[in-house]
């Protein structure tokens, strides 16, 4: 039985309108980790999902195809087994064969899931996949095709901008972001978990709209005790979820959480330039990209400070979870129960709230617009700090004095 989908309003009406159209639809879903990906997909298309495969990481050839074949006889519904396929050009026909009895009154709904990590190297699945789809799939207009990536920078290079078979073939592409604050309220209480707005801003602060991670709320714990039940006790689900999220995001993902870790001591961000220099970079090709896979990933934002251009662009550490691990987490040497409530009366808590709640407010500029009555009105968003002449030294100009008299209307 489908769950009840949280937001994704215009998510949702993309995925519908790709359903009732007369024609082969080939769908492009990109997002961070455990962002809710698969979620909206199983739920969203239950009822006309018929194949679904999702890669394994760091997996060879051999294993991928092997989990191909269970993911068809699982589509089939039979206890024998089906062939190996011995190649990806033959695991997809198979599976046009097994589709070729389904489409025939109702849309078929296929689903790629962790699509980077099925393309392993010399595997040449993404030729496979571009083959089918040109010379097959893209005939059915029936068939419904989605690919889901957390690798936002693989698939837009890939996918996207592919200049191969895949060049303009992808309908739509949908960017899932994480949840606002107003759809993290109502994602608690579609889980009967009611906290007051006080208390949900202090999660979004340490974990961002992230839907797994809220989905380790539970009823009758307060904000604290989350905190302290997944960053604090020795397994706490986010104590070690910062080794994983890079790593199965990015290869060499060493230089990325070299920016990432650069930025989190920055709050009011920094230039391309410093970010380079203080990380010991060299300019060209390579590390534009690590930028750009940042960037699209979402841990990181660009912003072009008051009165300036886009030459004099900066950089800001935009992921909630990412910042308050490098802040208490990484080399915390208390645990337990209470071990928030102790951080949250020192020095350390009140820096870094100040810029959580401030990166919170930046991602929340509609609401805040609306909130302040000037919703219709014409304004520019952008980043402020100042550069001292004598010292050379970067400060902060913070713009939290001026949007927390928002905060009791819960920006919503």
């Amino acid at each position: 039985m489908a769950q009840a989908i949280i937001g994704r309003d215009a998510e949702k009406k993309i995925l519908q309108d790709m359903l009732a159209s007369r024609e082969a639809e080939l769908i492009a879903i990109l997002g961070r980790r455990r962002i809710g990906k698969t979620f909206l997909v199983r739920n969203y298309y239950e009822r006309h999902l018929l194949f679904e495969y999702t890669g394994v990481h760091e997996a060879g050839l051999n294993e991928q195809l092997l989990n191909f074949r269970n993911a068809l006889q699982q589509a089939m519904g039979s206890a024998i087994p089906p062939a190996t396929p011995g190649s990806w050009i033959e695991g997809f026909t198979f599976l046009s064969e097994f589709l070729k009895i389904k489409l025939i009154k109702e849309p078929v709904v296929v689903l790629f899931d962790e699509f980077p990590w099925i393309h392993t190297p010399k595997s040449g699945f993404l030729t496979a996949f571009g083959h089918w789809w040109n010379t097959w799939a893209s005939r059915q207009v029936l068939l419904k095709v989605v690919i889901c990536g957390s690798a936002a920078s693989w698939m837009i290079e890939n996918i996207i901008n592919n200049r191969g078979g895949l060049h303009n073939r992808v309908s739509r592409t949908i960017r899932l972001h994480p949840f606002s604050l107003k759809e993290t309220e109502e994602y608690l209480i579609s889980r009967s978990i009611r906290l007051d707005q006080y208390q949900i801003l202090q999660l979004y602060m340490a974990m961002g709209g992230i839907p797994q991670y809220l989905k380790q709320v539970d009823k009758g714990e307060s904000a604290a005790q989350v905190i302290d039940k997944l960053f604090f006790e020795k397994n706490g689900l986010l104590k070690v979820e910062f080794a994983n999220l890079y790593q199965s995001l990015f290869a060499n993902a060493i230089h990325h959480e070299a920016i990432v870790r650069t930025l989190s001591k920055k709050a009011s961000g920094l230039s391309r330039t410093e970010i380079i220099e203080l990380c010991g970079f060299t300019t060209g090709g390579g590390t534009t990209r690590l930028f750009e896979e940042l960037e699209e990933s979402g841990f990181i934002t660009q912003y072009i400070p008051f009165g300036k251009t886009s030459r004099d662009s900066i950089y800001k550490l935009s992921d909630e979870y990412s910042l308050f691990y490098l802040k208490f987490i990484e080399h915390a040497r208390a645990g337990g129960e209470g071990t928030w409530h102790k951080i949250a009366a020192g020095q350390s808590y009140n820096s870094w709230s100040d810029y959580a709640f401030e990166s919170i407010c930046q991602k929340h500029v509609p609401q805040i617009k609306k909130a302040l009555g000037i919703g219709a009105v014409y304004t520019e968003a952008s980043g402020w700090r100042y550069i001292g002449k004598k010292e050379k030294k970067v400060h902060k100009l913070t713009s939290c004095s001026i949007v927390r008299i928002i905060a009791s209307t819960y920006v919503k």
